[in-house]
């Protein structure tokens, strides 16, 4: 699994929770705003109920997902128009970076990225440039709790369908198809399993392992950097480090 997961984990190890989760909800009630846009009905419209999915597994509110439905359909005639945009870029110690945005702006985002990666020594990357290094994922990740039974849970977790378990620290993670992470995660929850994340991601084919602190505080600045923008919705980057190195860069 990339270093991105395990940086998020620090992070609201930190205390940054409550804004992340707020980020989570705005990240999601625009993509089901943008899929709206083809249609408010989900039995219709493929990509709305695969947003409206992905919103409930991060534990997005109903009336929130009532809400971006309403603008994204057309019934909220005052509602913000988003774009979904993908960047790609390159950062310190040869890592590449795919920066997911949902923008009503596209040409401020684009600036703005672009001032983040250069700021912290990176650079953006030519169309296609950085793509074909990450594979879309269903990601679930299981708290491996006392009493949790780690064997278990991928064991449940493969009958479900999942095509690979990772074990990152404390936690189980699940990779699923893209198309298979609703039907996993519901048969996860049937069993009795928690979780306590269910999302679409995209996880590197390979990783660009950083070894040295000062290269450890720039990735992770250019990656935290970038998070800090509203536009921003998620930041992959293949790098893979320590879980020592990683907390002291932190």
């Amino acid at each position: 699994m990339s270093g991105h997961s395990k940086w998020a984990s620090i992070k609201h190890k930190k205390g940054a929770a409550d804004a992340k989760r707020g980020k989570i909800f705005t990240k999601h009630a625009k993509l089901i705003t943008i899929a709206a846009k083809n249609g408010g009905d989900p039995d219709m419209n493929p990509s709305l109920r695969s947003a409206i999915d992905g919103a409930k597994s991060a534990n997005v509110p109903n009336m929130n997902i009532e809400r971006a439905i309403k603008k994204g359909s057309g019934q909220d005639k005052n509602a913000v128009t988003y774009e979904e945009i993908y960047y790609e870029g390159f950062g310190p110690a040869g890592t590449a970076l795919y920066v997911q945005v949902l923008t009503d702006n596209k040409n401020r985002t684009l600036s703005e990225v672009k001032s983040a990666l250069t700021k912290k020594g990176g650079g953006m990357g030519a169309a296609g440039s950085v793509a074909w290094m990450f594979e879309r994922k269903g990601l679930i990740a299981v708290p491996l709790e006392e009493g949790v039974d780690a064997d278990e849970v991928e064991l449940a977790a493969i009958d479900a369908g999942a095509s690979d378990t990772v074990r990152e620290g404390a936690a189980l993670e699940v990779h699923t198809g893209a198309t298979d992470l609703a039907r996993v995660r519901d048969a996860l929850k049937d069993a009795g399993i928690k979780i306590e994340e269910a999302d679409i991601t995209y996880i590197p084919k390979q990783t660009v392992k950083i070894e040295s602190e000062e290269d450890a505080r720039k990735v992770l600045g250019m990656i935290e950097l970038l998070e800090e923008n509203d536009d921003v919705a998620e930041v992959y980057c293949n790098f893979e480090m320590d879980d020592e190195l990683m907390e002291k860069a932190s």
